[in-house]
């Protein structure tokens, strides 16, 4: 420094007063001067640049002492022990466990990352802000997936077509359905967990219904093409399966089904689960009566069945039960089960017809209705053969020794055959379909208790043979709301003690 302050003392000898070269020297000298001196001026450091930062977890600040791995763990443990909320697009919420979703929390990642921060190092986040710690948690993949199939049944939507309110004269709107997308869910899921959200949105597809409100104007449906009725126990002590029958028959009245369509009862009913409102009641399985999810919805497609018989609608797929159902006619029945055995009907007119279902004191009503009636129809059902059945004992402690119980009755198989006949004018078709009816088993349970101990005796099942005529004949009558025309011929099948001449064993409650 002193060395240029004596150079710039000695260069006014060649410079003269008022010369432009004189200044400008002068003027580089004095500046470089100037920032020379401030090169070397020593800096104070800042302190806030090596001070250790504050941490924050789930909004609570951590101490900046040794105890601030145990207290983030604890913290992490409380939240995990909660609830983690799955959004639907509707606003509302399912709560699951984040066991369930199989969340696991890196314990040694945590202590790491704690003890890691609480380092001094060169600030970055915004000076007087806490910085946030995000967790180390993992999720289990399968778990989540397993929880979220669980819920799976409960989020679906099946889509809603539009359909006519027959007894309001109206048009009830359609609805788009909804599944689950369980890959994108899990995505979103998993990205929320890791960043410490409580929350995360679950992800569906969308199936856009086939038929809209706007096409349903001017459907025009006072002619009666076909009708059915099948009787149902309206006492208390079959109130679930009758709130079961009034579920099914609301989901398909009013269905409009366009020139060629086909009507689709699985798709348009949708499952039948607890998600969807069913109760539990008597069903069918592999020839046995036992207790299931909404029991009673075959009634629903049986009646159905047998109006579209009578309506002349195309029978596109439909199935016979496992034994012959007390509410409908051999051959007449229709077995439904979601989502593998289902009833499919095609409408084959130049003009939309319209499905109408009711439940009403004591009645199931099934009516398929147009613009005209095309066809005459009659339904010839013969019986061609039947087989004997088995009777299976089970042993019951809860009975005294030795005796019997009839729990059901047993019911001989059947092959039968059906003939539809539809007239139009001076012109007939005729349509056959064979059925084949597995013999039921009889079933006893017979006692292996102690003698003269009656405890837990369940009621005795005095079940009457089952009759049917070996030939039925039924006809729609010209008018409006008049009755089937039966012709009935008992025949081999239909009249008491038959089932004795077949080889069927006859119930002895003696043993």
């Amino acid at each position: 420094m002193d060395a240029l302050l004596i150079r710039m003392w000695t260069l006014p000898r060649f410079l003269r007063p008022g010369d432009h070269r004189t200044r400008v020297w002068l003027g580089v000298a004095v500046g470089s001067g100037v920032l020379l001196g401030l090169l070397l001026i020593p800096r104070t450091p800042d302190p806030s640049a090596t001070e250790t930062p504050e941490l924050s977890l789930y909004g609570h600040l951590l101490p900046r002492d040794a105890s601030a791995s145990d207290l983030a763990l604890q913290w992490v443990r409380e939240r995990v022990a909660g609830w983690f909320h799955l959004q639907l697009p509707d606003g509302s919420s399912r709560d699951v466990s984040y066991g369930s979703l199989g969340v696991e929390i890196d314990r040694t990642r945590l202590r790491q990352l704690v003890e890691r921060s609480r380092q001094p190092y060169p600030a970055r986040s915004a000076r007087g802000e806490p910085i946030p710690l995000v967790v180390p948690l993992r999720l289990n993949g399968e778990r989540a997936a397993a929880t979220l199939l669980a819920l799976k049944d409960e989020l679906d939507e099946s889509a809603r077509d539009a359909r006519l309110d027959l007894d309001h004269q109206t048009v009830i709107g359609e609805r788009a359905g909804r599944l689950l997308d369980l890959d994108r869910s899990l995505h979103s899921i998993e990205s929320a967990i890791t960043s410490g959200a409580e929350s995360a949105p679950v992800a569906f597809s969308y199936r856009q219904p086939a038929r809209v409100a706007a096409e349903l104007t001017d459907i025009r449906h006072d002619a009666l093409l076909g009708f059915f009725e099948t009787p149902y126990d309206a006492a208390a002590r079959a109130e679930d399966r009758t709130f079961n029958l009034r579920l099914a028959a609301s989901r398909l009245d009013g269905y409009v089904l366009m020139p060629g369509q086909e009507f689709d009862f699985n798709l348009v009913v949708g499952p039948r689960d607890e998600a969807n409102g069913y109760r539990v009641a008597k069903v069918i399985a592999e020839g046995e009566l036992v207790d299931g999810i909404g029991g009673g919805t075959c009634q629903i497609s049986g009646t159905l069945h047998a109006a579209a018989l009578f309506a002349g609608l195309e029978i596109v797929e439909r199935h016979p039960h496992t034994r012959p159902s007390a509410y409908i006619k051999l051959g007449f029945d229709a077995a439904v089960v979601y989502p593998t055995i289902n009833l499919r009907l095609k409408n084959p007119y130049d003009f939309p017809v319209v499905l109408r279902e009711t439940v009403e004191r004591g009645r199931v009503r099934a009516e398929i209705r147009g613009a005209r009636r095309p066809h005459t129809v009659t339904v010839m059902r013969k019986i061609d053969a039947a087989r004997a059945f088995d009777e299976v004992e089970r042993a019951d402690a809860s009975l005294p020794g030795g005796m019997r119980i009839l729990t059901q009755r047993g019911v001989p198989g059947f092959d039968v055959r059906r003939y539809r006949i539809l007239r139009d004018g001076p012109d007939s078709v005729r349509q056959v379909v064979v059925d084949h009816y597995p013999p039921t088993a009889q079933m006893v349970r017979v006692g292996t208790g102690k003698r003269g101990d009656a405890s837990g005796r369940p009621p005795s099942t005095a079940q009457a043979e089952y009759l049917a005529d070996e030939l039925l004949v039924l006809s729609q009558p010209a008018e409006l709301d008049a009755p089937l025309v039966e012709q009935r011929t008992p025949g081999r099948f239909g009249t008491k003690g038959w089932t004795r001449e077949i080889g069927a064993p006859v119930w002895d409650p003696g043993g």
